[in-house]
């Protein structure tokens, strides 16, 4: 249990960093949450003017969910997680905890008063290093649905449906390792709303279209 809070922890503190709120605020001196959507993901970032910190911030906000992994990944293989006791927590459950904490930390971020991103690029970094199979076919899918519809609303929902199935049918994940995914995954659709009731109504924005008022952000 002192493992899961310890990677909880790390992992949330990680996820909660506003990669995209600092850059803005930084570079441009200006505040993205009153831009756009409002959304401080790369996506918001990047059609509020700023492409290049867009494209810093979805580096940046993928590079926290792969350090909370890792994190999970070095103390599960560490002496603290000696399976010669009866304390030993298979390493794969703490990577999913801390993948799981990492998002949460970006959806809700404390210093943001928990106003965060919709957590894509946290959960692709996460997911890359923890089924990395999984992760591929899950990428698959999100370039076909985007390439067939032009939605990467839909892309982005699709995807985290399909990664919990991926990653226990393709990587063999254990069930404690499928229901913190799953978690992950039902969390990045629950962000989507909006986005899912402008699909359903037809007038979300598809990808390279002119820009709309009602464009949702993804990252």
């Amino acid at each position: 249990m002192v493992l899961f809070i310890i990677v909880a922890a790390v992992g949330y503190l990680l996820g909660a960093i506003p990669f995209g709120f600092l850059l803005v605020k930084i570079f441009r001196g200006e505040d993205i949450r009153l831009s756009g959507s409002g959304n401080i993901g790369a996506t918001n970032v990047a059609r509020s003017g700023a492409k290049g910190l867009g494209l810093a911030t979805l580096v940046l906000d993928a590079l926290k969910g792969f350090l909370a992994v890792c994190f999970a990944s070095f103390l599960g293989s560490s002496a603290y997680n000696s399976c010669s006791t009866t304390s030993c927590v298979p390493a794969v459950g703490l990577m999913s905890a801390a993948a799981l904490a990492a998002l949460l930390g970006h959806v809700f971020p404390v210093w943001l008063r928990f106003k965060g991103g919709k957590g894509v690029a946290v959960a692709v970094g996460a997911f890359g290093l923890l089924f990395p199979k999984a992760m591929l076919i899950t990428f698959l899918v999100f370039i076909v649905v985007v390439a067939i519809s032009r939605y990467v609303s839909l892309g982005s929902i699709l995807g985290a449906i399909v990664f919990p199935l991926a990653a226990y049918f393709v990587d063999h994940a254990k069930l404690l390792s499928v229901l913190l995914v799953s978690a992950i995954s039902a969390l990045i659709v629950l962000k989507h709303s909006e986005n899912i009731r402008r699909l359903l109504a037809g007038n979300e924005n598809r990808f390279g279209a002119r820009k709309t008022p009602a464009t949702g952000e993804h990252a």
